[in-house]
């Protein structure tokens, strides 16, 4: 990513990150075009960590566009080129827990006291201030004690995380989008910024709706699986021949119209059917109705019988179907990562941006994802640093080097 045509050009990202919510972060940053630079311990990113093919699927998720710096910041040398690393920034990124980045002066106070223009983002999993901030921050807590895992699953089962590290992923989002709001302040304004995120203020935040229902009500919510409590037919699973819908029909109107598209009007005045509340008290009934009419249909054939009456469906589908989809194909969602020797296709950034687009010519070019300490050597020349200052801060430990980095405990 080096054309002056991206939003982010020019602006330098030094991240401290481990597994996704603060490499996540920076990598949106790096998608628009900043340099993220990754500073990583000597035995790099947990995420790092092959699974038993021998890849590293959730680092290559999360660490395109970025060069890999390796330091051990428990050496004085190691901590003083961070530093220096730092200090050369726009901004500052890190996930590391509560002291750590205190100790070895990389906290918002001690960098923005030498450089006030500085953007300072921490994520931690319960923030600074109460007594959990020294706590290790994972997703599946963050899920957990947010009252998210106690809506999830079905009414008469147990709670249930969510399919995949949703609160990590939001986190990255929330932190990115807070770092962009920054960067437009110091701008406009002239003044550098603290941001603080939680995993936990997160995982409550996108629950917003519910949270008003709740204190609306007075009611807390409930586990109901796929469907809407207050609505029916609404997120409601139907079987079909070669798979699953989900279906909406949220209005009277829209409810006719599903009636209408299944062949069968009469189902609207059934007195079970007739509104809202009675086709919510008589659920089963009618997802038995529907599945009586849909189920022998394939999903394709059932969705665009429905589609054509303006009704709200969707099918049901698994990862390879989703890359075989012609809409997914067509949004350019996916890009090409090179993963050592072949080409895989991660999601790219979900939007579409004319600056993008253009500065990527040919469209879609594969990122790389950096070996570990792969940029050191070239990072500390920029800082400085004389070639025989980085052979000794290597031979003393200090920094890892690729191809054959040293190999210590990673930052704790």
């Amino acid at each position: 990513m080096t054309s002056s045509r991206l939003p982010l050009a020019g602006v330098r990202v030094v991240e401290f990150g481990q597994y996704i919510a603060a490499p996540g972060a920076a990598m949106l940053l790096a998608d628009l075009g900043a340099e993220v630079i990754k500073v990583e311990g000597l035995s790099g990113d947990s995420a790092r960590n092959p699974d038993a093919a021998g890849h590293a699927p959730m680092f290559v998720a999360y660490n395109r566009h970025k060069r890999s710096v390796a330091l051990d910041l428990r050496s004085t040398a190691g901590a003083e080129a961070a530093r220096r690393l730092a200090l050369s920034a726009d901004v500052v990124l890190h996930n590391t827990r509560v002291g750590v980045m205190e100790r070895v002066q990389l906290d918002a106070p001690s960098l923005r006291a030498r450089k006030p223009g500085l953007i300072h983002a921490s994520i931690t999993g319960f923030g600074r201030s109460g007594p959990s901030r020294s706590r290790p921050g994972l997703d599946i807590a963050a899920q957990a004690e947010s009252g998210m895992m106690s809506i999830t699953g079905e009414r008469e089962g147990g709670p249930l995380k969510a399919g995949f590290t949703v609160v990590d992923v939001a986190t990255a989002s929330a932190t990115a989008n807070a770092i962009l709001a920054a960067l437009f302040r110091r701008a406009m304004q002239g003044e550098g910024d603290t941001i603080e995120v939680s995993l936990l203020a997160v995982a409550v935040q996108v629950q917003a709706q519910l949270w008003a229902e709740y204190q609306c009500s007075g009611q807390l919510p409930q586990r109901v699986g796929n469907c809407q409590p207050k609505v029916a037919p609404a997120a409601d699973v139907v079987a079909v021949a070669d798979g699953h819908l989900v279906i909406s029909a949220t209005t009277d109107a829209h409810w006719l119209r599903l009636c209408t598209a299944i062949g069968q009007p009469q189902l609207a005045d059934d007195p079970r059917f007739a509104c809202n509340a009675s086709r919510v008290a008589n659920r089963p009934a009618l997802l038995a109705a529907l599945g009586a009419a849909l189920g022998p249909l394939r999903a394709e054939d059932a969705r665009e019988q429905l589609e054509r009456h303006n009704v709200v469906v969707g099918v049901v589908r698994n990862y390879q179907q989703v890359l075989d989809s012609p809409d997914v194909q067509a949004s350019g969602i996916f890009a090409p990562v090179d993963v050592g020797e072949r080409t895989i296709r991660v999601p790219d950034l979900p939007f579409a941006m004319d600056s993008i687009t253009q500065s990527r010519l040919p469209h879609k070019t594969p990122g790389r994802i950096p070996q570990l300490g792969e940029h050191t050597t070239a990072v500390l020349a920029e800082l400085g640093y004389a070639a025989a200052d980085i052979a000794q801060m290597h031979q003393d430990g200090a920094i890892g080097i690729h191809p054959s980095p040293l190999r210590t405990e990673a930052l704790a």
